[in-house]
C-alpha cells in the first residue's frame, strides 16, 4: 500500500506539473508565435521594454487612438494560428472565447451602422464619422517589450478597440494586469449574430445580485450619482477608486454572498486556471468586511448601470451605458492593485536581484 501511494503520488505530481501555467509556457508561445513574423513585422512588434507606451492603454478604436506594434490584420494565416495558441496559453478557455468574440464585435458593429445606413436612420455625415473610426477585426495591434529569448524581464501587448491584454514578466512571475474587455452591442441585435452576447454573465450576475438585496441593503450598496460614462479607471480618467464604498460582503446573507463571488470568478477565471486559482485563494482569505460592491443606475436590462467590487487586492469596474444610454454597451475591467503592468513584480525581481 505504501509503494502504491507512492506512486500514485508520484503520478498525480508529473499530471500537475506538466499541465501547469509556467513563464516557460508564455515564452514559447511568444517566441513561436514571433518566429513566423517576416522581418519587417518583427521589426514593428519588438519594441524596447522601457518604451513608455508599454504602460499606456486605452479602449478607443484606431481612429482615435494610433496603435504601436504589429497589425493584427497583416498577420499571415500562419501567424495568426500561432497568435490564437498564444491566447489560448494566456487564458482560460472563457477568457479566450470572450477575447475573440469581441474582435469579432468590430466587424459586426461596422455591418450594424452600415444597415443602418442604408435604411436612412443614420445621416451621412454620421457615418462617414463612423467609418473614420477605423475599427476592424484586423486593426488590433501586438507589440513584445524586451526580448522573450534573451531577457528575464518581458512583456507583450495585445490591443485595439474594446480589448486590452497585458501581459508582463518578471523572472518567474507574471502579471496579467489591467485586463480590459468591452462589448458594444452588449447584445446583438440584427444579422446573422443577432443575440451574441460576449460579456453576459457580467451582466447578468450583476443583475441578479442587485435584485436579491433587501431596500436596507440597497441603501448601503447604491450610490447617489449619475451612471459614469465609462469605468472611473478609464485612461485618462482623474477619478479613481481610492475610497472603499457600498455594501460588504459581511452584510450579505449566504445566498448573496455566493452571487458576488459568482461576479469576481467570472472575471478572474478568464485567466489561466492555475493563475486564476492563486487570485481566488487570496479572495477567499480576505475578511469579508473588505470586500465592498457598489451599484450605481437602474436595477432593469437596457437601463444605463454600473458596478465595481473593491478588496485589499484587486479591483473589477462593469459600466454599461451605452449608444444614447441604452444600456448596450459595456466595458469591464479587473485589475490587481498595485501590480498593473507587473509594477510589483518587476520591483521584486530587481531587488532579489539587485546584489547579483
Amino acid at each position: 500500500m505504501k509503494y502504491l501511494f507512492t506512486l500514485l503520488f508520484l503520478i498525480f505530481l508529473s499530471f500537475s506539473t506538466s499541465f501547469s501555467q509556467s513563464v516557460l509556457d508564455l515564452q514559447k508561445s511568444t517566441l513561436e508565435l514571433i518566429d513566423t513574423f517576416d522581418e519587417d513585422l518583427k521589426a514593428q512588434a519588438m519594441l524596447n521594454f522601457e518604451d513608455s507606451m508599454r504602460t499606456e492603454w486605452t479602449n478607443l478604436p484606431l481612429g482615435l487612438a494610433p496603435r504601436v506594434g504589429a497589425r493584427f490584420g497583416d498577420f499571415s494565416d500562419q501567424s495568426k494560428l500561432k497568435f490564437h495558441r498564444l491566447l489560448t496559453t494566456m487564458f482560460s478557455s472563457q477568457g479566450y472565447l470572450k477575447s475573440f468574440a469581441i474582435l469579432q464585435l468590430d466587424d459586426i458593429l461596422h455591418e450594424i451602422f452600415e444597415i443602418s445606413y442604408q435604411k436612412g436612420e443614420v445621416p451621412e455625415n454620421t457615418i462617414k464619422m463612423i467609418r473614420g473610426l477605423n475599427w476592424d477585426y484586423g486593426n488590433y495591434f501586438f507589440a513584445v517589450w524586451g526580448d522573450p529569448a534573451e531577457d528575464d524581464i518581458w512583456g507583450l501587448k495585445f490591443e485595439g478597440h474594446h480589448l486590452s491584454i497585458n501581459l508582463s514578466v518578471a523572472g518567474d512571475s507574471y502579471s496579467m494586469t489591467p485586463l480590459f474587455m468591452g462589448t458594444d452591442p452588449a447584445e446583438v441585435e440584427v444579422t446573422q449574430y443577432s443575440g451574441l452576447r460576449a460579456l453576459s454573465k457580467e451582466e447578468d450576475y450583476g443583475f441578479w445580485l442587485i435584485n436579491l438585496l433587501s431596500e436596507e441593503q440597497k441603501a448601503k450598496a447604491v450610490l447617489s450619482r449619475d451612471v459614469p460614462g465609462d469605468i472611473l479607471t478609464a485612461p485618462g480618467s482623474e477619478q479613481r477608486l481610492s475610497e472603499y464604498q457600498g455594501i460588504q460582503a459581511s452584510d450579505l446573507d449566504e445566498g448573496q454572498e455566493k452571487i458576488l463571488h459568482y461576479i469576481i470568478e467570472e472575471f478572474i477565471g478568464n485567466l489561466e486556471h492555475q493563475n486564476a486559482e492563486t487570485y481566488l485563494a487570496r479572495l477567499h482569505a480576505t475578511p469579508k468586511d473588505q470586500i465592498y460592491f457598489a451599484w450605481i443606475g437602474k436595477f432593469e436590462p437596457r437601463n444605463p448601470h454600473y458596478y465595481s467590487i473593491h478588496t485589499p487586492d484587486f479591483i473589477i469596474e462593469y459600466d454599461n451605458v451605452g449608444f444614447l444610454n441604452n444600456g448596450n454597451h459595456i466595458h469591464a475591467i479587473w485589475r490587481e492593485k498595485g501590480n498593473d503592468f507587473g509594477v510589483d513584480i518587476l520591483a521584486k525581481h530587481r531587488m532579489d536581484h539587485e546584489h547579483e
